[in-house]
């Protein structure tokens, strides 16, 4: 790799500090598994290069994930209702008429269909509420977490920026069992030391997330065109085009109020879905008491051997249908964040799981006596009475469920902006009052498009489902896929039951993976296509992202270049507080020295700040900044690592220089650690040497990188960077608009990086 404008390589000092640093690495890692290095172990090690290790000493915090208070614990699980559950709550809106698309051909497949409660009891029950709720990471779920928590036990980052005080934090420690296991240290060892390994865990977080966000466009599309389809019970007027026509419009005003937050309405979503569980579970009893109760009798499982039997390829092809019940089922975890295991094994116990088991009992018993009216059965089976409220009702359960699956894009999103996978987008909190709710426009309006043009060229729910259920069980396989290596690596979970786990639960998700993968040219392809798009941007992003972090680790200036440079003959001192930006977690950056050549003139004080993200969901804000001085303290020259969890806010209530400056004087106060004595001659002047500078004025100095690709290069390299990386790059947003660094005293400094 080279540069235009600086080729300094490290030496001396720097050399014998990253050798410390690396043998400090080896020494956590040689450590038995189950034990990480104590604050007592670290400070007994040699001084490190990546930061004072004393800035670490900060109490952990918690939130209410660790609450016994069975008050909070029962108002978190009413609030869960209106949160997670309204996917798989619309669910009975279609399941049976995606099932039984060609019709109901024999009476008894209907109560072969019916065993879905066998589905509905395997996947969301046994699946997510009895085990992966527990693989959370620090309380928040998802596919991420999952990735991050593997990340925080094994080494399969890819991006060489740990340092050793990133274990200190209160959210990093992992509790882990403290059993040996053999198995369990193979499984690290060998992800550890291979790059495949590595680089196939990151894809099949990649794939994974990008499948939900696919949720997110298609869980809009087939919620709201299901529930406004019941308007052709109340008027022969309602055409399947002005159908498509009036879901069009709700999707539009749906996405168009998403910029105004869910704060003040997001909790006020459980009444809605309570009434709307209370409706179907009422219908439900009614139905099953008034036409056939022995549909009771499918909880048999020759049921489902015999529908098998008659049915051949046919009966598994219905499994496309089938699947569609458990949608959702994945933001049980996802949005665990919010609320708490308990809370959501309460929900799911008590109201959801009933309620659901008992709408579709009641759909099978109106089938019985109706087989002939199956492609509408949600509408017709319920009463004549009761047909307003519930259309009412159901339109509003689909506004909410897709509410919860667009805000849960914005989420992943902003996950993935954290470990530098996805093009610089702006991230707006939406929520003053409610932690983790963002709102990105420019997805916003992606989606608005997507969910649109879905609606318009699909039509109807049925290939709508196609797509639908491709998308729901491929996310639900590589979840799975990432619960064996949490259940093998972490955990250390009996093999036996590993087995298990796979036999009972990943073989069911496989083979309705196999049934939707048969719908592939009926609509199917659309989440694959989808996920291809992604998955392209998220990896091509990356790539470009590690070569330009490994540039600057592999060309960062030493601190002897730093002292020759600030003390040189040539150089001269300005009044006032200069502050680099940079994700070099190790070092000074290139550009600095770029920046001098080009200006001999320097700030009185000078800050290096790094943004850095950890593989843990928060980071305290007592606990985020780590310094460290540049030697000798005469330079008044300053490292500084700012560390962000991926759920956390970029753009605090204060603003960030302010926080910054206050954080300073408190290092300098303390002098790495050591109390100084009141009123003490160099901690005076220290401060009054900072003051002043803070008074003169800030100035925020940030790379404008170009990146292109090195001379002979291969046509694919060139491909990558040249073209795709800098088209993402020129019409998305910049990273000093992304952090909210005032454009009135910002300084960009330009630097071709060749990569």
């Amino acid at each position: 790799m080279s540069s235009t404008g600086c080729s300094n390589r490290n030496s001396g000092n720097v050399e014998a500090v990253e050798e410390e640093e690396e043998n400090s690495e080896q020494i956590h890692s040689e450590h038995t598994p189950d034990i990480l290095l104590t604050e007592r172990q670290l400070t007994g090690l040699k001084r490190h290069d990546s930061l004072d290790i004393e800035s670490a000493k900060i109490c952990g915090h918690h939130g209410h994930h660790d609450t016994k208070d069975w008050r909070v614990i029962l108002r978190l699980a009413f609030q869960s209702i209106g949160v997670v559950y309204g996917d798989i709550g619309t669910s009975p809106l279609y399941v049976y008429a995606s099932t039984f698309s060609d019709g109901i051909k024999h009476e008894d497949d209907i109560l072969g269909v019916l065993s879905i409660f066998y589905t509905i009891t395997v996947i969301p029950v046994l699946k997510y509420v009895t085990i992966v709720l527990h693989a959370n990471d620090n309380g928040d779920g998802g596919t991420f977490a999952l990735y991050s928590k593997l990340c925080r036990y094994a080494k399969v980052g890819l991006i060489p920026s740990e340092q050793p005080e990133d274990h200190e934090v209160s959210n990093f420690q992992l509790e882990l069992p403290s059993k040996r296991n053999t198995i369990a240290s193979k499984v690290k060892k060998n992800i550890e030391r291979t790059n495949f390994a590595k680089f196939a865990l990151l894809f099949a977080a990649m794939l994974g997330t990008s499948m939900v966000i696919g949720d997110g466009i298609l869980t809009p599309s087939i919620s709201v065109l299901s529930a406004v389809s019941g308007l052709k019970e109340a008027t022969d007027a309602m055409t399947e085009g002005r159908i498509v026509i009036v879901s069009v419009l709700i999707l539009i005003t749906l996405f168009m109020v998403q910029r105004f937050g869910t704060d003040k309405v997001g909790y006020s979503f459980a009444p809605i879905i309570c009434v709307w569980f209370t409706l179907i579970a009422g219908i439900g009893v009614y139905n099953f008491i008034k036409f056939d109760p022995s549909v009771a009798k499918a909880i048999n499982p020759k049921y489902i051997i015999d529908y098998f039997k008659r049915n051949g390829k046919d009966g598994w092809i219905s499994l496309g249908g089938i699947v569609l019940a458990i949608t959702g089922t994945e933001a049980m975890f996802a949005d665990l964040g919010h609320f708490t295991v308990k809370s959501i094994q309460i929900s799911m116990g008590c109201v959801v799981y009933p309620a659901l088991i008992t709408a579709y009992s009641g759909q099978a018993s109106w089938l019985r006596k109706h087989q002939d009216e199956v492609a509408d059965t949600f509408y017709k089976s319920a009463p004549d009475a009761l047909y307003w409220p519930v259309f009412v009702v159901a339109v509003m359960a689909a506004i909410i469920a897709s509410q919860a699956m667009i805000s849960g894009t914005f989420s992943i999103i902003k996950q993935w902006l954290s470990l530098g996978c996805f093009p610089r987008v702006q991230v707006l909190h939406s929520s003053a009052k409610y932690e983790g709710q963002v709102f990105i426009p420019e997805v916003n309006y992606l989606l608005m498009i997507g969910c649109v043009l879905v609606t318009v060229s699909f039509k109807t729910t049925e290939k709508i489902g196609h797509a639908y259920g491709i998308a729901v069980i491929f996310a639900e396989t590589l979840t799975s896929g990432f619960m064996v290596m949490i259940m093998l690596v972490v955990w250390k979970t009996n093999i036996l039951l590993v087995i298990l786990y796979v036999l009972v639960i990943s073989s069911t998700e496989y083979i309705y993976l196999s049934a939707v993968l048969y719908k592939f040219g009926e609509g199917g392809y659309l989440p694959f296509s989808l996920a291809v798009v992604l998955v392209f941007i998220m990896c091509t992003w990356n790539y470009v992202y590690r070569g330009k972090y490994n540039y600057e680790l592999s060309h960062k200036v030493s601190q002897e270049a730093i002292k020759d440079i600030v003390m040189g003959t040539n150089m001269s001192r300005m009044g006032g507080l200069a502050i680099f930006y940079s994700e070099l977690a190790h070092g000074i950056p290139p550009i600095f020295k770029h920046y001098i050549d080009n200006v001999p003139g320097l700030h009185s004080v000078v800050v290096f700040v790094s943004v850095k993200s950890l593989p843990i969901s928060r980071v305290a804000p007592e606990e985020r900044f780590l310094f460290r001085r540049v030697k000798p303290n005469g330079l008044y020259v300053f490292r500084c690592v700012v560390r962000y969890g991926y759920k956390d806010a970029h753009n605090e209530k204060e603003s960030f220089e302010n926080i910054l400056f206050e954080r300073l004087k408190e290092f300098i106060e303390y002098d790495y650690g050591v109390e100084p004595q009141p009123g003490g001659l160099a901690d005076q002047e220290d401060m009054v040497k900072l003051d002043k500078a803070w008074q003169t004025g800030v100035v925020h100095l940030v790379g404008e990188h170009e990146i292109v690709s090195r001379v002979g290069s291969s046509i694919g390299k060139k491909f990558i960077i040249d073209y795709a990386y800098n088209f993402m790059e020129m019409n998305l947003r910049q990273s000093y608009n992304v952090f909210e660094i005032p454009h009135k005293r910002m300084l960009k400094v330009g630097m071709t990086y060749e990569l």
